[in-house]
C-alpha cells in the first residue's frame, strides 16, 4: 500500500513538473515569438560598434523595444546570432516580436544609419570609397563632389576642395543622404577640431589656415609616432623660411595612381604641382585628410633648428640641421 502511494506521488510529482516545464515553455513561446506589444510606438535605438547580443539586449529594453533581456539573449544563443549583431541606427515599427528584433538587428533590416569609420590619412579617394562600401552612395559621384565643393574656412578664406577636411573620425551615416550631407558631417567635425584660435595662430606663422592644414596632410602622411609630429612640423616651417624645396615624398605619392613601395628618380622629375622636389612651397591642396595630433602639429610646431629627417625605423626618424649630418643617417639608416 506505501509503496503505491508513493508511486502515485511521484508519478503526480512528475506530471505537475512536465506540465509546469510546459507552461513556461509555451510562456516564453509566446513572449519571443507571439508577444507583439512592444514596441508601443515607432521606436529608434542606435548599437554601437562591437556590440554582442547581450549588449544589443540591453539597449533595445532600455529603449521598449523587448520586454526581456535574458529571453532575447537565449534566442540569440539558440539561433547561433550571438555575435552577428550589426552596429547601426535602428528603427523599429511598433508591435514586433522578439524573434523579428532579432533578425532586423542581425541582418540589418530596419537600419537607418550605419557606423563608419574613416581612418588618419585617408585621401579624399579613399573616403569615397570607405562610403560606397557602406551603401552610402555611388564612388565617383562622392568623389567629384568632395574634389569641386570647397569650404568656408575664416573671413574671406575657403579651401581649394574637401581634400584634407574630411575629418577622420567614426561616424553614424545616414543611409538615405547625399554627398553633400555626408561631406558636411565630416566637415563639421573638421571645424569643431580646429583650434578656437586657429586665425590668429595662422597669423603668427605666417600661413593660411588652407596652407597649414596642407601642411598638417604632409605630417599625418609622413610622422607615425605622435611624440615627432610637432618636431616635424617645425622641420616644414624651417625649410619653408628659407625657401627650401619640402621635399617630402608622401606628396609625389599623391600624384600616383597606385602606392609605391619606391620612389624611383624618373618620379622626382614629375613636372607636377605636388612635386615638392621641384617646386618650392606647399603643394596645391592637402594631399590627405589629418587627424587631430597632425592638425595641432602644424599649428604648434615645435622650434629647432632641424631641416632633415630620415626614417630609422620603429616609427621614428633621426633628424638632422645640416645635409652632411643628414646623409650621414641616410647612410646608417637606409641600408
Amino acid at each position: 500500500m506505501v509503496t503505491k502511494l508513493i508511486g502515485r506521488f511521484l508519478l503526480w510529482t512528475f506530471a505537475v513538473v512536465v506540465l509546469a516545464g510546459a507552461v513556461s515553455a509555451a510562456v516564453v513561446a509566446y513572449l519571443l515569438f507571439g508577444d507583439r506589444s512592444l514596441p508601443k510606438v515607432e521606436t529608434s535605438v542606435v548599437i554601437q560598434p562591437g556590440a554582442s547580443a547581450g549588449d544589443a539586449a540591453r539597449e533595445l529594453q532600455a529603449a521598449g523595444v523587448i520586454n526581456s533581456e535574458l529571453g532575447f539573449r537565449l534566442l540569440a544563443r539558440a539561433k547561433h546570432l550571438e555575435t552577428d549583431v550589426k552596429a547601426g541606427e535602428y528603427r523599429f515599427a511598433p508591435h514586433l516580436s522578439d524573434a523579428e528584433i532579432l533578425e532586423r538587428v542581425t541582418t540589418g533590416g530596419a537600419q537607418v544609419a550605419v557606423w563608419v569609420t574613416i581612418p588618419e590619412g585617408f585621401t579624399a579617394r579613399e573616403v569615397a570609397a570607405t562610403l560606397a562600401e557602406h551603401n552610402l552612395g555611388d564612388e565617383g559621384s562622392l568623389l567629384d563632389y568632395f574634389l569641386h565643393t570647397s569650404l568656408d574656412l575664416a573671413r574671406g578664406v575657403r579651401s581649394v576642395n574637401l581634400e584634407g577636411y574630411l575629418f577622420p573620425d567614426t561616424y553614424l551615416m545616414p543611409l538615405e543622404t547625399t554627398p553633400a550631407a555626408l561631406a558636411r558631417i565630416m566637415t563639421d567635425q573638421f571645424r569643431n577640431e580646429l583650434p578656437k584660435d586657429s586665425e590668429a595662430r595662422a597669423k603668427r606663422l605666417h600661413l593660411s589656415i588652407p596652407q597649414i592644414v596642407t601642411l598638417a596632410s604632409l605630417i599625418e602622411r609622413e610622422a607615425k609616432a605622435d611624440d615627432e609630429r610637432r618636431l616635424m612640423a617645425g622641420v616644414y616651417y624651417n625649410r619653408l623660411a628659407k625657401k627650401m624645396p619640402l621635399e617630402v615624398d608622401a606628396t609625389l605619392e599623391y600624384t600616383f595612381a597606385h602606392h609605391k613601395d619606391v620612389i624611383t628618380r624618373a618620379d622626382l622629375t614629375r613636372d607636377t604641382p605636388f612635386n615638392t622636389y621641384l617646386h618650392l612651397g606647399l603643394p596645391p591642396t592637402p594631399i590627405a585628410n589629418p587627424g587631430r595630433p597632425s592638425l595641432l602639429a602644424a599649428f604648434d610646431p615645435q622650434k629647432s633648428d632641424y631641416l632633415f629627417y630620415v626614417y630609422k625605423g620603429k616609427g621614428h626618424h633621426a633628424f638632422a640641421r645640416t645635409l652632411e649630418e643628414h646623409n650621414a643617417n641616410v647612410a646608417r639608416y637606409e641600408k
